[in-house]
């Protein structure tokens, strides 16, 4: 230790000689630059005081000044030189002593170990004696614990086996709350039908469509810039739809107003086509029963209408008359096992300026002459010279639909690009035979897609004289079929008023429907669009006086053979 020591005090002996020196040489430089800069100074001083002295001199100068700045660069070269031995000699140093002390580390660290070693074997050989006694003790004791976690283990697979059965008990009674809340939904589906037929009003449906991409200036526009200001607070009955709107008053202040609209059914822009069929199904198959059963969407042009009503390609977007239909065949089929027997025929109609179309004729055009025809005795409307159809499936129903919506009268409007110009009518009669008790019944449904209700400076067709011929023949239509709902409003309130069928052939076609020989439904189809706000106001003001309309009760259409 005394030897290293002394190698360590020789050593920094040595590097602080070495440190002086390289101060000392340091110094030197800086005096040469000092004297430099002063031999500067004195010869800018001369050239000042001494110019034409300066000219005489001056290559000897230069040549004194160069050979002091090459004598000033040899002697920085030879310091930077002794200054580089210098610093490698020390750095070599300082790696002596850094291996030195790494090699005096690892020997403590070894001894220390060694020592740890000595003193961990002593400690296990005095443990090792009571390490067996305590072993034995433990083992004792685990056995025992064993014992006592076997029981518990028991105890908890009784327990689980247990809960596994009321579980099951659980589920089967959730089960049957469920199947009885099903049960209970139906019945008051059906009773609530009952009560509204016991009333005799027209009943109403709202459905508003969501917003399509179609509607928006840009598909970076987000939906809600464009939408009216349209809520359905009763989350509990889906009864009530509020519209809010906002207009600037004569003295140039907003006007904010909130409209209250109740009917017997709102359905929101989410609601699926199932879900509307869903309320509707119960009236539909009642023609079965032998009722007169009519359905007729109500709305603006671009309101969703042809769509409840027909729907689209998919099975999940199908529409009221095809799915009206399938669930009338399948009534019928399960009525079989009580002994009914089924015919069902099916036309197609439209009604254009007034003249009525059969969709579902031969050629490309109607050009027969058709008449409505009432019978009183079965409460019955025949149309003359329209095709009838003997249906036997859905499917062939679908067929027709294509067929009929392929002829029927479209055209470009403001407010829809493809835009229903007629009204079309869909009937489906059936007549239904009980082979076992002689019982004869004979039923019909008419699902009605009306034409666009906007008027004539909303759809833009003033400047075309066909559009603007056939948006008057609608408005006048549609007009006429608000004149027939008010006349049976004050004949329900004075018991005897002149119904004004005849005004026009959508509501002479319809004289059954809205005589109270039927159960009568209107579903009314709104635009969620801000720009068609007005439109569906004056949509909702007319579906509230229909839904406030008294046709009477329903009679079946039953005699015994």
């Amino acid at each position: 230790m005394a030897a290293e020591r002394s190698k360590v005090a020789d050593l920094e002996a040595n590097h602080n000689f070495l440190r002086k020196q390289l101060e000392d040489a340091k110094t030197q430089e800086l005096l040469k630059q000092r004297e430099l800069s002063n031999v500067s100074d004195e010869i800018e001083a001369l050239k000042k005081r001494h110019a034409r002295e300066l000219k005489d001199l001056e290559f000897d100068l230069k040549r004194e000044v160069i050979a002091a700045k090459d004598e000033l660069a040899n002697m920085k070269s030879r310091h930077a030189r002794e200054l580089m031995d210098l610093e490698m000699d020390v750095k070599k140093r300082e790696r002596e002593i850094q291996q030195l002390q790494e090699d005096l580390r690892l020997c403590r660290g070894d001894l220390e170990r060694e020592r740890e070693t000595v003193s961990t074997l002593k400690s296990t050989i005095s443990h090792q004696s009571n390490a067996r006694i305590a072993l034995g003790t433990e083992n004792h004791a685990l056995q025992s614990q064993k014992t006592a976690l076997q029981t518990e283990l028991d105890m908890y697979l009784a327990t689980i086996s247990s809960l596994n059965l009321k579980l099951e008990a659980s589920q089967k009674e959730i089960d049957a709350l469920k199947h009885e809340t099903m049960e209970a939904e139906t019945a008051r589906r059906k009773l609530h039908n009952m009560v509204q037929e016991l009333k005799g009003n027209i009943r109403v449906f709202c459905r508003v469509r969501p917003v399509l991409p179609s509607d928006l200036p840009s598909p970076e526009t987000p939906p809600d810039s464009s939408s009216a200001n349209i809520a359905f607070p009763d989350r509990l009955d889906h009864k009530e739809i509020v519209v809010a709107s906002s207009s600037e008053s004569a003295t140039g202040q907003e006007r904010k107003e909130v409209y209250n609209f109740n009917f017997d059914r709102v359905f929101e822009p989410e609601s699926s086509q199932a879900e509307v069929f869903e309320e509707i199904s119960l009236l539909a198959q009642s023609c079965t029963d032998g009722y007169n059963v009519c359905v007729f969407a109500y709305g603006q042009t671009g309101s969703g209408k042809s769509f409840t009503m027909e729907g689209g390609p998919t099975a999940t977007s199908s529409g009221m008359i095809p799915r009206a239909v399938e669930q009338v065949f399948q009534v019928a089929e399960e009525l079989k096992r009580k002994g009914w027997e089924y015919k069902m025929e099916g036309q197609f109609l439209e009604i254009y300026n007034e003249t009525i179309n059969d969709l579902l004729g031969k050629g490309e055009f109607d050009k027969k002459k058709h008449e409505i025809k009432h019978d009183p005795k079965t409460n019955s409307t025949r149309v003359t010279d329209a095709n009838v159809v003997p249906l036997h499936s859905p499917t062939q129903v679908r067929s027709l639909l294509a067929v009929a919506q392929s002829r029927r009268s479209v055209a470009a409007t403001l407010m829809n690009e493809r835009s229903s110009r007629s009204h079309s009518v869909f009937t489906l009669r059936i007549s239904g035979h009980n082979v076992n008790t002689g019982e004869r019944s004979e039923g019909s449904l008419n699902l009605v897609d009306l034409a666009g209700s906007e008027r004539l400076n909303a759809s833009g067709t003033a400047a075309d004289k066909d559009r603007l011929k056939e948006t008057q023949s609608i408005n006048r239509s549609l007009s006429a079929l608000g004149d027939v709902i008010a006349a049976l409003g004050e004949k329900g309130e004075k018991g005897d008023k002149h119904i004004p069928y005849r005004n026009s052939k959508l509501t002479y076609l319809l004289q059954n429907s809205l005589s109270g020989n039927s159960k009568t439904l209107m579903i009314l189809n709104l635009s969620p669009l801000a720009a068609h706000l007005n439109e569906s106001l004056t949509s909702l003001r007319f579906a509230t006086k229909v839904n406030n309309t008294t046709i009477g009760t329903a009679k079946k259409q039953v005699r015994t053979s």
